[in-house]
């Protein structure tokens, strides 16, 4: 197929413009057109390198905030245990103190109780023996007349009976009771010798002076023992009641301050609490934001050697098409150009001329084609279907089954990709928009998280059907390519007989050029994708222009078949086929890779959708500072997901009625017996 666009395009250059020529200015066009991309490239990776620094440099600013509150947490939650320890300790003092100075008080109760007994029995006993002096003295102060003896007696044994009369009284009494009865005491007798020893005198006589005077003595020694002990009794009393008075004090001061301390360790605790709780979710966020600084790294790190890599490459492929310009112009290769090529290639020219007209030929069924893509075209109003009416009208019938088939291809690829874009600017904005309003709106928000999981869960379902689908497809055109490789490898191989050597200067360019290709074909780059807010770089490895512009390389292979006669045409047709099957079972295999490595991708994403569907009820979290980059991602998402123009629907609905046409005339094309080989 390609051969007999070089050829086509060889046969219609006029005379003035030589097919050397002509090679010379697609390469001229090649290198000018390398270059722009070289630098558009560079620009669009200057633009991306300033957002790895830029994102890179928010993170760890982030990260390290978040390590300091951390810190700062750390130590709010230690000073936290430091204080509640203390305050426990305090609390149990105080316990302990509440409960000693109450056994104080219990103690100090019942030493009063006791002592206040004594002091009753003690005042009792003063009482009674101050009754019984007063009684007795004034018996025996009696002068009018002589008391009878039993009345003295009576008075004096009441006296000597009292628990509180000195031994030495009672045995004066004892004596002056023993005394013989006589008329009067001897008047010689000392009044101190009665004080306390016993008289000599009658019971009946009045001169008992002595013992008055010792009454009247123990009398006065009682009242005043009696005031002094009254007197320690309300000094014990007032005592007491300010020891007791200390201790309720003291009581009521510990459990104040027990009540606030209990108090101050609640607080202190649920500050505690909310603290450490705080400081898990800021490890949470920071951790978080730690892995996006790592996986930014890494993919700005890929993104850097790749991009070195592709401006190396790309600097080389421009060295090697000047070099073979440069080889192509000269004497060698231009010189015999202009010598011997106008010749074979006006006989060549009838060839293709012949070639052309047989090709024309339109049959009735391109004919009908034709006119059912045209009339579709105008119902769905595509010009798509336009397009391809006019190729069905004119290009060969092969032709036109492989561009339907190809534009099949490229309508599902682009329904799968502008899918993913839909699914990815539905996730986008969805999510922009739950984030929006999640500060006023959280309910709401969390409904339409689980509407957006659900919508992207149901999307992947209808991906991964696609891909399976594709890849079905992809596997059955594979092996229909096999097999029409096969038969034309067979035929190719019994008309070849020889390979003639390339003139030296055609080979050297077509070597410059095919060791360059070679190269670049094995380039790699970013498996990884980007981050989602990444400005736009590359995704995909970097080949060369190898097959833009027309294929230099095909040119020069037609160049150096003119030069080998007739015999090299069909092994330049093998080689250019057998390349094509290359490349082409090469690109087969990487798409049915990477539609693979995509399906499994999207059902793992799907899984994680799930799991993300029944948490998502669990998530409750918004700041103004999310809010505020939340609009101004939104801003940045406007023109590619929100103000499109035609709504993703329309488009869907008009890219089906195109495959639908396409599937339709291929069917045509299937209902005839026309000779598509």
């Amino acid at each position: 197929m390609r051969r007999s666009l070089v050829l086509a395009t060889l046969a219609g250059v006029s005379d003035a413009v030589t097919p050397i020529e002509k090679v010379i200015q697609l390469m001229d066009a090649m290198v000018a057109k390398g270059d722009a991309a070289m630098k558009d490239e560079a620009v669009k990776f200057s633009a991306f390198d300033m957002w790895c620094q830029n994102q890179q440099r928010i993170k760890s600013e982030e990260i390290a905030a978040g390590n300091e509150k951390i810190q700062a947490l750390a130590a709010a939650i230690e000073k936290g245990e430091v204080e509640i320890k203390a305050l426990t300790a305090r609390i149990e003092e105080l316990d302990e103190d509440v409960d000693r100075w109450t056994k104080d008080q219990g103690a100090a109760s019942a030493v009063r109780d006791k002592e206040g007994v004594d002091f009753k029995a003690t005042v009792s006993d003063y009482a009674e023996s101050l009754e019984a002096l007063a009684q007795a003295i004034t018996v025996l102060k009696k002068q009018a007349h002589d008391r009878s003896q039993a009345e003295l007696v009576q008075s004096l044994i009441q006296v000597k009976s009292q628990k509180l009369m000195p031994i030495s009284a009672k045995r004066a009494i004892m004596s002056f009771l023993q005394q013989p009865v006589a008329d009067s005491v001897p008047d010689a007798m000392p009044a101190d010798q009665l004080s306390y020893d016993a008289p000599e005198a009658a019971g009946y006589s009045s001169q008992s002076g002595g013992v008055v005077d010792m009454l009247l003595k123990l009398q006065g020694e009682f009242k005043s023992e009696k005031a002094d002990l009254e007197e320690t009794e309300l000094k014990a009393q007032h005592a007491f009641e300010q020891i007791m008075q200390q201790l309720s004090d003291n009581k009521e001061n510990a459990e104040h301050e027990i009540n606030k301390k209990t108090t101050l360790r609640a607080e202190t605790e649920e500050q505690k609490a909310a603290d450490e709780g705080e400081k898990e979710a800021t490890i949470a966020d920071r951790n978080e934001d730690q892995v996006y600084l790592d996986d930014t790294k890494a993919l700005c790190t890929q993104k850097t050697v790749d991009f070195q890599a592709r401006q190396k490459l790309r600097q080389e492929e421009l060295d090697a098409i000047n070099k073979a310009i440069e080889i192509m112009s000269s004497d060698k290769v231009a010189g015999s150009g202009e010598k011997h090529l106008p010749q074979f290639l006006q006989m060549k020219s009838s060839r293709s001329a012949l070639l052309q007209i047989k090709e024309s030929t339109q049959s009735p069924v391109q004919m009908e084609l034709s006119q059912f893509l045209a009339a579709r075209g105008r119902e769905i109003g595509s010009t798509l279907l336009a397009q391809v009416a006019q190729s069905a009208a004119s290009d060969p019938f092969k032709k036109v089954k492989k561009m339907i088939k190809d534009l099949i291809s490229k309508l599902v690829q682009e329904g799968t990709e502008e899918a993913e874009q839909k699914g990815f600017c539905d996730t986008e904005v969805t999510t922009n928009t739950q984030t929006r309003n999640k500060k006023t709106e959280e309910v709401n928000i969390l409904n339409s998280d689980i509407e957006d999981l659900t919508a992207t869960i149901a999307q992947l379902t209808q991906s991964i059907a696609d891909l399976t689908s594709q890849l079905k497809e992809l596997a059955t055109a594979m092996a229909e390519t096999t097999a029409d490789r096969s038969a034309s490898k067979a035929k190719n191989e019994a008309t070849i007989t020889d390979a003639k050597e390339a003139q030296t200067a055609v080979g050297q360019a077509m070597a410059v050029l095919k060791d360059f290709y070679a190269k670049s074909a094995e380039a790699t780059a970013l498996v990884q994708g980007p981050a989602e807010d990444a400005p736009e770089t590359f995704d995909k490895p970097y080949k060369g222009m190898g097959t833009e512009g027309g294929g230099a390389v095909d040119f020069l292979e037609v160049i150096l078949s003119d030069f080998s006669r007739l015999e090299s045409e069909t092994s330049a047709e093998e080689s250019a086929e057998t390349e094509e099957y290359k490349a082409y079972m090469f690109e087969a295999e990487k798409d049915q890779a990477l539609k693979m490595n995509e399906k499994k991708h999207k059902e793992q994403k799907k899984i994680d959708k799930e799991s993300a569907l029944h948490s998502a009820e669990e998530e409750l979290k918004l700041t103004q500072e999310a809010l505020d980059k939340a609009v101004a991602y939104y801003e940045k998402l406007k023109p590619t997901c929100v103000d499109t123009g035609i709504s993703y629907e329309e488009r869907v609905k008009r890219r089906e009625a195109e495959m639908q046409s396409l599937q339709d005339a291929l069917k045509i094309l299937a209902g005839t017996d026309v000779d598509v080989a």
